[in-house]
């Protein structure tokens, strides 16, 4: 009886795998997987339920997923290095995945459709699964002296979801992924993850590579504001804002009038998009000053508007400036304006300096961790900056003095 019971799950589930590829999992009717099985329909309920029990049951014992992350791991425990193993586990899940695409569309995008407690259940078995691999990835970093400051199940949840957004992209759209095949994929993804998340301890070069910080010396920022402030009132401000402030150009699209916060004493502008803090406007940048809390560019610019929109910047279409929009003010501003590099600035450079002259003016880290939204880690080489260029003043003052 044992035998036959099994036999006869087996078919049912083999049955079920069938339809849900060809039909999806919610066109597919227990009935037909009863008959396609030759079992009648109460004996597919006796044995699972409901279907969408067959469903779990499927993706835990059919072929196709049987043991599926177990055999990922042992080949790719096989492997010597960290970029082996990263390398062989991505190839053998893009090519499981692809012996069921069909199934897997239908599982992922009728989701929606399946009662909570099978939700639950798929999340359960894909966080087991999650942490199988995240522990013998975890063997195979410390085995090879490398380190991150993610945690092993982290990275192997970010590994997947590249890999099943890859796996997705290719296989319902055409003409838009960048690479040409699966291998150029993998080597990308793998270059990513040991440069950007694991690191070898005996290699620094190989840790992520942050985007260079370049501040810019206080005659380009002037020379910048005085561009932005002849090409019109809202140019001025948002240059005044990328300066005074020191926001991303994220949260600069997204600010709204009812976040420039006027008082006597002080301007604020109130972030909600990201790390949501306060931010004072500053009105001294550089060595000059741009007006006060109640009248500087920014208060020029509301003062000015004539429509009732709520977004802070707006288009010609009286719409919330987009991010392409606002960069590309910020690439006629910069026009013709030089680093001392012998580069155009970028916009991405007003934040950083921002960060070096709030240093420079003596706020502590912790402070300006609070005001930028930025870890105390990722503001640390501003500091170093700021150093520098303290040293640079004291070295000048002391060259005025003559010798004894």
């Amino acid at each position: 009886m044992p035998s036959k019971r099994k036999s006869t799950k087996a078919r049912l589930i083999e049955a079920a795998l069938d339809l849900f590829a060809e039909r999806g999992v919610t066109e597919t009717t227990t009935k037909a997987v009863a008959e396609r099985a030759n079992v009648n329909e109460v004996t597919l309920f006796r044995n699972f339920g409901n279907k969408y029990r067959l469903l779990l049951a499927v993706i835990e014992d059919s072929a196709v997923f049987a043991k599926l992350v177990h055999a990922l791991v042992e080949k790719a425990n096989s492997k010597e290095t960290v970029a082996e193993f990263l390398q062989e586990y991505a190839k053998e899940s893009l090519n499981t995945l692809e012996k069921a695409p069909d199934l897997v569309r239908s599982v992922v995008g009728e989701a929606g459709n399946y009662p909570v407690e099978n939700r639950l259940a798929l999340g359960k078995g894909f966080a087991e699964a999650n942490k199988y691999v995240a522990d013998c990835l975890a063997e195979a970093i410390a085995a090879s002296g490398a380190e991150s400051h993610f945690s092993a199940e982290q990275i192997v949840s970010l590994l997947n979801s590249f890999l099943f957004g890859y796996f997705t992209i290719k296989s319902t759209a055409e003409g838009y992924l960048l690479w040409d095949n699966d291998d150029e994929f993998i080597e990308s993804l793998t270059a990513l993850f040991l440069q950007g998340i694991i690191a070898a301890k005996e290699h620094p070069a190989t840790t992520l590579k942050f985007e260079a910080i370049e501040d810019l010396p206080a005659n380009l920022v002037r020379s910048l504001l005085l561009q932005a402030k002849k090409l019109g009132k809202q140019e001025y401000a948002i240059v005044y804002v990328l300066f005074g402030a020191g926001l991303t150009v994220e949260e600069i699209i997204n600010l709204e009038r009812s976040h420039s916060l006027v008082e006597p004493q002080q301007h604020l502008l109130q972030i909600n998009d990201g790390a949501v803090r306060r931010v004072p406007l500053n009105h001294w940048i550089m060595g000059f000053r741009y007006g006060s809390p109640t009248a500087n560019p920014l208060t020029r610019w509301l003062k000015n508007r004539k429509d009732e929109r709520a977004a802070l910047f707006i288009n010609d279409s009286e719409q919330p400036l987009s991010e392409l929009e606002l960069r590309n003010i910020w690439q006629l501003v910069a026009a013709d304006l030089l680093t001392p590099l012998g580069k155009v600035p970028t916009v991405e450079q007003a934040r950083q300096t921002w960060c070096v002259e709030m240093l420079t003016k003596g706020i502590g880290l912790e402070d300006l961790s609070i005001l930028s939204g930025m870890t105390i880690k990722q503001l640390r080489p501003y500091a170093q900056i700021a150093r520098e260029k303290a040293a640079i003043e004291q070295a000048t003052n002391l060259d005025r003095k003559p010798s004894i």
